[in-house]
């Protein structure tokens, strides 16, 4: 029996391709292990969005090749390289990382078994440059019953309701990489959902590489392109959240990844009128600069986004805005990073990441003048999350006495509605909490990006220290 090692790197995404891989190696009879040095195969999943992680792709796959080196009895171990790095640079890999035995892309996640069998089939003779078995463009898009094993933990769970994106923003590689976007239909999401929370699942995320765009690549096969759409057909976002909030059982529904520009007051309507969506929106912003949003093609404006924003909170009680910022695009002045600190203090967002500008080769962004130093990226960096610190802290304080409804992950921590697995804030518990189900508590302090519910006299050093133990 073949031995297979899997490292996922990358997004939520990135994930659930990782987990279909292991879905199809177990149907095909194949032996996955977490142990690389007890593997006949080993496969980096990799991530190329920005430099930082093209840099920890090729790291991950070099660590991979010195080790198999140093064991003499897996000398003859393969390695091979999926994912995001794979698709992007398909024709220059195989020249540049001889090491690797074969490269796969987003297409061929379903088809691994195979390919490693075919490896084995077609001994590589000395020289020969790594096989490629990646298609140019990808299209391929998973369904309900899409072999799969879930690498999170029993209560969590991603579901990918569509894939590739069709925005035109400048700074991004990802519709190079992933393809057009296209969406799964409302009855295959509704019937993977059903199934996993059957299973126990407490908590569905629902992603994809613009949420909020699910359905939309269906509208032209509309008869008449100006008629409404037709909800029953499940053409939107909407009609998909209505469904899922209908299945029975004990679950939150999360959604992340959605693009400002595709907003509707139906669903931030839909959103207050559903119980099990999470109250919690993760939607990025990039900047609120019009010159800025312009020049990144952002299709938004700064008082579109500042009017979305208040329609979001007085539509939906008791939100929780998540969004992320790039600052050190090429052109940004120090006027365009203060209007975004105004609007960061006006908003008050609840959750808030920064990124510093990646020049990525093939983006329009990256052939632009007035790039900004690093330094000055940094620079900026510090202004803006600073500022977000005192927010966060100031967001922290006013949870303090109120009683929270939370999915306990581990043995003493937990999330709330307004926490998103691995990015945003954790709630510490008592330990005796039952990990995978909910639980009410009340809040009694704060520390930094954590809310706290401890027992008195405890602090969650103790449980910090303990989890970094396991």
């Amino acid at each position: 029996m073949i031995k297979v090692s899997l490292i996922s790197l990358g997004c939520a995404k990135n994930l659930v391709d990782s987990e279909i891989m292991v879905g199809h190696l177990h149907k095909a009879g194949m032996q996955v292990t977490p142990d690389a040095e007890a593997a006949d195969v080993v496969i980096v999943n990799t991530c190329s969005f920005i430099d930082s992680s093209k840099e920890e792709s090729i790291g991950h796959i070099l660590e991979v090749h010195a080790q198999r080196g140093l064991r003499k009895r897996r000398k003859e171990q393969k390695l091979i390289v999926a994912g995001c790095m794979s698709q992007r640079f398909s024709k220059d890999l195989p020249g540049s990382i001889p090491e690797v035995d074969a490269f796969i892309g987003l297409d061929q996640v379903t088809q691994v078994a195979p390919i490693i069998e075919e490896i084995y089939a077609k001994e590589r003779a000395k020289g020969d440059l790594p096989a490629s078995f990646v298609t140019t463009r990808s299209t391929y898009i998973p369904d309900y019953d899409t072999p799969r094993f879930r690498l999170t933990p029993a209560h969590l769970a991603y579901v990918k309701i569509a894939e590739g994106c069709n925005h035109p923003c400048t700074f991004c590689i990802i519709p190079q990489i992933r393809g057009r976007h296209r969406s799964r239909t409302v009855q295959s999401v509704v019937a993977e959902v059903r199934q996993l929370v059957a299973e126990g699942v407490k908590e569905v995320n629902l992603i994809s590489q613009d949420t909020t765009f699910f359905g939309m690549d269906t509208w032209d096969e509309r008869p008449n392109p100006r008629t409404p759409v037709d909800s029953t057909r499940g053409t939107a976002l909407t009609s998909l959240l209505r469904e899922l909030n209908a299945i029975e059982g004990d679950f939150w529904i999360r959604i992340l990844y959605t693009h400002p520009a595709h907003w509707s007051d139906e669903l931030i309507r839909t959103i207050a009128e559903c119980p099990k969506v999470a109250r919690y929106v993760d939607m990025p912003l990039q900047h609120i600069s019009d010159r800025m949003l312009k020049v990144m093609q952002r299709e938004t404006s700064g008082d579109y986004i500042r009017g979305l924003v208040k329609r979001i909170r007085a539509g939906i009680p008791g939100i929780a805005l998540r969004t992320t910022f790039i600052v050190g695009f090429p052109g940004e002045t120090a006027e365009d990073v203060d209007e975004l600190c105004q609007f960061v203090r006006e908003a008050r967002f609840e959750r808030l990441g920064v990124f510093r500008y990646s020049q990525e080769e093939g983006t329009r962004a990256a052939k632009m003048e007035d790039q900004v130093s690093p330094k000055e990226k940094e620079r900026r960096w510090h202004q803006v999350m600073a500022l977000q610190k005192e927010i966060a802290a100031s967001v922290s304080a006013e949870s303090v006495g109120k009683t929270l409804r939370v999915l306990v992950d581990e043995a003493g921590v937990a999330r709330g509605e307004a926490d998103a697995p691995d990015i945003d804030g954790r709630v510490y518990i008592p330990k005796e909490l039952k990990v995978g189900s909910f639980a009410s508590v009340t809040i009694n302090g704060h520390h930094d990006y954590d809310l706290l519910a401890l027992p008195e006299g405890e602090s969650p050093a103790s449980y910090k220290v303990a989890r970094q133990a396991q």
